[in-house]
């Protein structure tokens, strides 16, 4: 887990790991994994007591127990197709899934439920591993919260290929913007970088650098939540999860402003202050009694209940926006422009 500049502490389930399995060893810690890769004849094993206990033809067996037998030293992505392809020769699901997953299909299309994925009568073997398979299919084509759904519960010890879990769970987080639990993800796959492919390892290591300056309510967290929204639609997903992201951005762009407003305004009460301490050129005398030349009266503002009450005048409203400019890169400027159109947009449906 990052220590990341929003203040977030580091994740309990991250720490423990560092205290109660750490080895001293010439002043330092040598951390150890919470998993470890899985060798191809621990899945030959596993394969084989499923075989055992389906009913499939001696001959498809047989082709299976072959194939197995030729192939040694295979990285647990290959570990993962072989094994897809070898319980689709059993199981007409698994086959139908492997075929699906191999088609092009258009962007946005309604997904298959495959529902025998999360029904505990299919066994473990198949039910885990092309969960598994599923997701990391689902990530590349950009149905991350789908893969994310479909990992939820997955440990790396029920699956041939935990580096494959961690690593297409961690993107698919990453890219929803959900920073902590993509940082514990990245935490665990990181922790036998030694033993990870080298586009895991570069992967991961980017996935979490881009995380170590990510705060709440920047333009920098608003922007990407922007994306993931652009990105839904183009999917067709328009419901009450889509809508539940919009309204999170349009509370952070509401804090956001408000301190933009505030600060201007401060800026402006400290000017008005200034002047107002700056001595007259013509100092009053003594004896002289001072002129009053105001009515006297004060003018009584209905403040609070007017429309827009609150609101900054429209040159202080761009003074404000400059503000966010300067310290932020200009294209996200355009995102503040967009929340203003979509208030005045609100607005007028309100009042027609």
């Amino acid at each position: 887990m990052i220590n990341r500049s929003s203040g977030r502490t580091l994740s309990v389930c991250y720490l423990l790991p560092l205290v109660f399995t750490g080895i001293a060893s010439a002043g330092d810690f040598t951390i150890q994994p919470t998993w470890q890769p899985v060798n191809t004849e621990s899945v030959r094993v596993r394969l084989e007591e499923y075989l055992q206990s389906a009913n499939a033809a001696p001959d498809v067996q047989a082709a299976i127990r072959a194939q197995w037998q030729a192939s040694t030293g295979q990285s647990s992505a290959e570990l993962l197709d072989r094994l897809a392809e070898s319980l689709a020769k059993v199981d007409a699901r698994v086959a139908e899934l492997v075929n699906f997953c191999a088609t092009t299909h258009e962007r946005g299309q309604k997904l298959p439920e495959f529902a025998w994925l999360a029904d505990s009568d299919t066994p473990q073997l198949v039910r885990n591993n092309m969960r598994v398979y599923f997701a990391r299919w689902l990530v590349q084509q950009g149905y991350y919260d789908e893969a994310i759904s479909w990992t939820d519960g997955l440990s790396t010890d029920d699956v041939v290929a935990p580096e494959t879990l961690l690593f297409y769970r961690a993107v698919a987080l990453h890219q929803v913007v959900q920073p902590d639990k993509a940082d514990t993800a990245v935490g665990r796959l990181l922790e036998a970088q030694d033993k990870l492919p080298a586009r895991y390892k570069k992967l991961a290591d980017l996935m979490r650098h881009d995380m170590e300056g990510l705060k709440d309510d920047s333009l920098d967290h608003i922007g990407r939540r922007m994306d993931d929204i652009h990105r839904r639609l183009a999917q067709g997903r328009s419901g009450e999860r889509v809508q539940g992201v919009e309204k999170g951005v349009i509370e952070s762009l509401d804090k956001l402003i408000k301190k933009a407003e505030d600060q201007a305004q401060q800026q402006q009460a400290q000017a008005a202050a200034g002047s107002a301490k700056t001595p007259p050129s013509t100092p009053m005398q003594d004896s002289q009694i001072a002129e009053l030349k105001g009515p006297g009266k004060v003018e009584q503002r209905d403040v609070g209940h007017g429309k827009g009450w609150g609101n900054l005048a429209e040159k202080d409203r761009e003074k404000a926006m400059q503000e966010i400019g300067r310290e932020f890169p200009s294209h996200y400027r355009e995102v503040i422009q967009e929340y203003f159109r979509r208030l005045a947009a609100e607005e007028s449906a309100d009042h027609p």
